[in-house]
Order: C-alpha cells, then structure tokens, then sequence
C-alpha cells in the first residue's frame, strides 16, 4: 500500500494550496478518504473525509467553509483545496485510507 501525498509548501495568510495523495496498492474505491494533520505539538487530527463514492463528506469546524474534499476514483487520488489559509492550519498533512493506511505527511506553513 502506498499513499503519496503532494502540494504542500510556504503560503501566506488567506492563500490557498490544493494537496494531492496518489493511492496504490489496494482498491481505493474500497475504502473512505480522510485528511488528517498535526501541528507542532498537538495530536494528530482529522480534518476531512469523503465516501468511497464521494456522496458524504465530513469537515472539523476548524476547517469548514474553507477546505473541500475530493476525490477522483478513475485517477485514486484524493486532493485537499485549502482556501483562506490561516497562521493555525499550518501542519504535516497526513493522507489516510480508512483507517489503517497513511501516507508521509506533507508539510504546510502559513505565514503572516
């Protein structure tokens, strides 16, 4: 199993990045998406997650109105649209394929 994800980086307060997670190695429509992250010092959280079809989806408060979720099934790939960035979401975004499988982590730094 692997999980891949990308597009992290450096943004500025109320920029936006759209991270990617390329999945492998088992069947994707199989199991739910989710968006986890973890920022320094705090345990790690989940933020998101979508159906195996898309239908349902699921947002933190912290992110909601601001983040979306998607997936591409023909593709296996899940992607994250973080729009108004703020200072506190920056984190290591982890990518998981309910519930057992992660990906590295790809770090995100928002600054002010």
């Amino acid at each position: 199993v692997q999980l891949q994800a990308s597009g992290g980086g450096l943004v500025q307060v109320g920029g936006s990045l759209r991270l990617s997670c390329s999945a492998s190695g088992f069947t994707f429509t199989n199991r739910y998406m989710a968006w986890f992250r973890q920022a320094p010092g705090k345990e790690r959280e989940m933020i998101t997650a979508i159906s195996w079809d898309g239908d349902m989806t699921y947002y933190a408060d912290s992110v909601k109105g601001r983040f979306t979720i998607s997936r591409d099934n023909a593709k296996n790939t899940v992607y994250l649209q973080m729009n108004s960035l703020k200072s506190e979401d920056t984190a290591v975004y982890y990518c998981n394929a309910g519930p057992y499988f992660w990906g590295q982590g790809t770090q995100v730094t928002v600054s002010s």
